[in-house]
């Protein structure tokens, strides 16, 4: 697995220890200013207010970078489908950034069937977020596991889970989630995550992944192999 970690090489690498060799990741804790986009990248955040367009920009950075990294020319990453990135056919990928991180990880579409990651930070949900994202059993861990160890906050890292899935599953089937369409249940010693897929498409299907939090952060990602 081959890893960057662009504008603070002394930062621990986070994303890497999330997906499985195969899958190279580059991620980066702040922006540039000199980045220079391709001008269909730039055309999408033209409007967009300064602080937006330095986190996008850097985003596509760590995304050429990836995509050296499995021998690839760098290539405009635009937005498909209801947002979700296309990458060259050839790769299977996911993108995020939040605030203080951004972060990308590729594979190759021949050896990847689904990759989603996501990334928040280690603060609490607004309220009444989740209630509207959790079902019933995923909302009595989240309660319990903030008692037991509330420096991690298990409602935020819920939502990323939920994203995460999402992210993995719409490019690979063209269907749809909400966030009740996949039940989330979590191991808090060996930090992974389990998501069973609540729709008559593809029944009982069971996803899985990987979470850590640290740097302020709280990361998740899951992988599926051919």
């Amino acid at each position: 697995m081959e890893h960057s970690n662009l504008l603070a090489p002394d930062r621990i690498a986070l994303l890497e220890r999330l997906v499985p060799a195969g899958v190279v990741t580059a991620e980066a804790f702040d922006d540039a200013h000199n980045i220079v986009l391709f001008p269909e990248e730039a055309e999408l955040v033209r409007r967009s207010v300064p602080k937006r367009q330095r986190e996008f920009a850097t985003a596509r950075w760590c995304a050429r970078e990836a995509l050296a990294r499995l021998g690839l020319p760098p290539t405009p990453i635009l937005p498909g489908a209801h947002g979700a990135p296309k990458w060259p056919d050839s790769v299977a990928g996911a993108i995020t950034h939040c605030d203080g991180y951004r972060g990308v990880a590729l594979g190759r579409a021949s050896e990847i069937e689904m990759l989603g990651l996501d990334a928040e930070p280690n603060g609490p949900l607004p309220a009444g977020v989740l209630d509207s994202i959790a079902l019933p059993e995923e909302r009595r861990w989240v309660r319990n596991f903030l008692l037991a160890e509330p420096r991690i906050r298990w409602d935020r890292l819920l939502f990323s889970m939920k994203e995460s899935v999402y992210k993995a599953w719409y490019p690979a089937t063209g269907v749809r989630l909400e966030f009740e369409d996949a039940l989330i249940t979590v191991d808090r010693a060996k930090s992974t995550f389990s998501a069973k897929i609540l729709v008559p498409e593809r029944p009982r299907e069971v996803l899985e992944g990987h979470w850590l939090a640290e740097e302020g952060l709280v990361l998740t990602a899951i992988t599926v192999l051919r």
